[in-house]
């Protein structure tokens, strides 16, 4: 065997970046073959496509089986005009027999088989039951289909799964067919007509309990977990009809048909497949405690699933808004104090962060896993509370209801949401996005104050230990002896600056952010 020259990697590397960007694949129909007796699946495949640019080849991303590795091993691939095709390690290139024209489009048709060795999570679950669950984020899918795994190509989908008549199927979008078949199978047929990102197309074939939830404005919610977790499973889950109710009215009407909600064998602690969220299997445990969870899934739907990031680069957009909507949610539940708790944590959890890393939030971090941090969770989210802090609650709430409705079924970057953001407050955001998004790392404060009993005055000394100055406003508190709390806010904007506060007593006390509104680490001294 000869080993590929680097140059015939890079061209071939380029080849896919441009082929997969002159295609706009608009559907596709997976069927898919599951047995007991082994861990192999069979694949027919549908790709329904439109052509954006004159290219004489196609560009499918599929993994490929090498000898005794996991993979897939294609059968046979037809459609209009193909003469042949290729197989590399993670794509299959079909070669047409003349150049598509712009705006032509074509369905190609893949036979395959093969063992997955991602996407596709075939094990047993705490109960020692066989399941398959689907888990494909971040570009996992094309582990076990074929598809252009890529967040920036929505389409449409439907599965049609033949397994054995003891499993049940859950998938995206509704249920259209569910027929027993011959030698103990059964075929069940689901179907999404609203595009999704390959990062959320799933199916979950386990021996489930199946519990109807309710309605939330016609949408039916239920709850599917392991049939032997059935008491504690729908009593778990049960909250998650509530969350999607306010979440429905915070952001917009929900945008699919139904929500399932699944106890799985997902990597995640919870996986925000459209429609189908899967859960870790240990969220079932009878203590109803996983509430955040279920929320943070749940706010996916929108942001995510439906406006969902042009590139991995933008994740904040995806999981910035579902941590902090949660905060949000549990805000409006429970209380400031609660909310305000989150925060702290969350805050606690960046700065630790940020001593391990120089990576802003909008980053090209790679392999895709590694963005799976603070920066793309709780400090997306601190962003998002400083931007409500900054525009007001009214406006910042507006402003989010706007950028969902402007890329819902669409792809955004972080300048798209900029413009939303600016155009419904009226203010110009871009040194705010500028040092909160694209520069690493956040405040580091040492605070000194003393008081000036002949002046009557509060002086407040305030240095920044990081690299880059930042420009934020800074909330103070401090008690006298005739006042429990006075608020003073400071805006902080040089790398050292004193500010002088008037204060007819001498303060016994002084807190820095006592509100928890700023994303900083900060000493405090006297």
């Amino acid at each position: 065997m000869k080993k590929i020259s680097a140059a015939i990697i890079l061209c071939f590397s380029c080849l896919i970046s441009f082929s997969q960007k002159d295609i706009d694949v608009l559907h596709y129909k997976f069927e898919i073959v599951l047995t007991d007796q082994s861990d192999t699946i069979h694949g027919h495949t549908e790709i329904s496509l439109k052509f954006l640019q004159p290219v004489s080849q196609v560009i499918i991303d599929l993994k490929q089986s090498k000898g005794t590795e996991k993979g897939m091993y294609i059968d046979n691939i037809t459609g209009p005009g193909v003469k042949g095709f290729m197989k590399y390690d993670d794509s299959v290139v079909i070669s047409l027999t003349q150049a598509a024209k712009v705006n032509d489009s074509a369905t190609y048709t893949i036979t395959y088989a093969g063992v997955p060795g991602d996407g596709l999570i075939i094990s047993r679950n705490k109960f020692g039951q066989r399941t398959f669950f689907a888990d494909n984020w971040p570009d996992r899918a094309h582990q076990w289909i074929p598809c252009v795994d890529n967040p920036g190509d929505k389409a449409s989908v439907e599965f049609v799964v033949i397994a054995p008549d003891h499993y049940q199927v859950i998938s995206n979008g509704i249920q259209i067919e569910e027929t027993n078949l011959t030698d103990n199978r059964k075929l069940t047929h689901w179907k999404e007509d609203v595009p999704l990102p390959t990062k959320v197309m799933v199916i979950g074939v386990a021996e489930f309990a199946v519990q109807y939830t309710g309605d939330v404005n016609c949408t039916p919610v239920s709850t599917w977990v392991y049939s032997k977790n059935r008491n504690d499973g729908f009593s778990d889950y049960a909250p998650a009809k509530d969350i999607l109710s306010f979440f429905n009215s915070y952001i917009a009407p929900y945008p699919y048909r139904k929500l399932a909600n699944v106890q799985s064998l997902t990597t995640f602690g919870g996986m925000e497949n459209a429609s189908a969220i899967f859960y870790f299997e240990n969220s079932v445990d009878g203590k109803k405690d996983q509430e955040e969870l279920f929320a943070h899934e749940i706010v996916h739907q929108w942001f995510g699933n439906m406006a969902t990031e042009k590139s991995y680069s933008h994740l904040w957009l995806s999981e910035g808004f579902a941590t902090y909507l949660t905060i949000v949610y549990m805000e409006k539940k429970y209380g400031e104090d609660k909310a305000r708790a989150m925060r702290e944590e969350d805050r606690a959890q960046v700065v630790s962060f940020m001593r391990s890393t120089n990576n802003p939030v909008v980053d090209s971090v790679s392999p895709f896993m590694n963005l799976l941090n603070a920066n793309s969770y709780q400090k997306g989210g601190w962003i998002l509370h400083m931007l409500r802090r900054q525009l007001g609650d009214s406006v910042f709430h507006k402003a989010v209801q706007q950028y969902y409705l402007t890329y819902a079924g669409k792809n955004a970057d972080t300048h798209d949401l900029q413009q939303v953001f600016e155009k419904v407050s009226g203010k110009n955001l871009s040194s705010f996005f500028k040092q909160w998004l694209y520069t690493p790392g956040v405040p580091k404060l040492e605070v000194n104050w003393k008081y000036d009993a002949k002046a009557k005055n509060l002086l407040v000394t305030v240095q920044q230990l990081q690299q880059t100055v930042f420009d934020f406003p800074l909330e103070l508190s401090f008690e006298t002896r005739s006042v429990k709390e006075k608020m003073a806010t400071i805006q902080v904007t040089q790398a050292k600056q004193t500010f002088t506060i008037p204060a007819t007593e001498e303060p016994l006390s002084l807190k820095i952010d006592p509100k928890v509104n700023m994303l900083l680490e900060g000493k405090l001294s006297h």
